[in-house]
């Protein structure tokens, strides 16, 4: 420990700058200018470039890239998947369940759409909310619910509620995609006006 202190002070940048102005100190004396006190001179030079040089900047986090983190949400879609599959929906919820997971799965199916996508960090937020928690979450609900409506009928029916969850999560999916064609179209608008004015 001790030891990498050491070798880590003799590479910062307090010692780089007190050893350059210890040099010069050096120079100094060899011109004959420091004199006799050539030790001082030099130890003063050495301690003011210490003092004066940048502190050390600790390394920023390595957090991973939006590219990362979409795949790392690509993997959780998979096992979505499985868990949806083992799910016994009614099949108008399982074709409303069905719209929204192709939503999803075009959102991060690798390529320029996933390159869009992942230059918004919001939009990555959406989707990965909707991939671990929002969808998991009304599915598991739903089947919790039927099973206790089973026990007590007369109660609201759970579909009703899924429905909705599902038809909100999909208005959510279809305006990022939205979203991220306006961004498209005007890149492409931007890329128009570049050419024209080249061209005057």
């Amino acid at each position: 420990m001790a030891t990498s202190k050491v070798l880590g002070y003799l590479e910062s940048r307090k010692n780089l700058a007190g050893g350059a102005c210890g040099l010069l100190g050096l120079v100094l004396t060899f011109t004959g200018v420091a004199g006799p006190y050539w030790p001082v001179v030099v130890a003063g030079l050495y301690g003011a470039g210490a003092l004066i040089a940048p502190p050390e900047r600790p390394a920023l986090p390595d957090f991973p890239s939006p590219s990362a983190q979409l795949d790392a949400v690509r993997a959780d879609f998979e096992k979505l998947g499985g868990y949806l599959a083992d799910v016994d929906l009614p099949p108008a919820l399982a074709a409303r369940l069905t719209e929204l997971t192709e939503l999803l799965a075009a959102l991060l199916e690798p390529g320029w759409v996933a390159e869009a996508l992942a230059q918004d960090p919001e939009g990555v937020h959406t989707v990965s909310r909707a991939v671990r928690q929002d969808v998991p979450e009304a599915v598991d609900a739903f089947v919790r619910t039927r099973w206790w409506t089973r026990m007590a009928p007369g109660t609201e029916p759970p579909e009703r509620h899924l429905e909705r969850q599902l038809g909100l999560l999909r208005e959510e999916a279809e305006r990022l995609a939205s979203a991220l064609r306006d961004t498209e179209a005007r890149r492409q608008e931007s890329h128009t006006r570049y050419l024209e004015d080249r061209s005057q």
